[in-house]
């Protein structure tokens, strides 16, 4: 075996698969993953101050 071919090991074959899967365009709502995050941090804030000033 040359040293080059020692070095560089094949491709895992399922890494092909899931750069193929990430291609594919699906539909649904686009939304980037910072505003989800923004949002699920804002609706919890809410939600404890909710439970502060108005007590049940």
């Amino acid at each position: 075996m040359s040293k080059k071919r020692k070095e560089a090991g094949p491709m895992p074959a399922a890494s092909a698969g899931l750069l193929r899967f990430f291609e594919e365009e699906t539909e649904g709502i686009k939304i980037r993953p910072e505003l989800l995050v923004a949002l699920s941090i804002t609706l919890i804030v809410v939600s404890v101050l909710a439970k502060i000033f108005f007590p049940v």
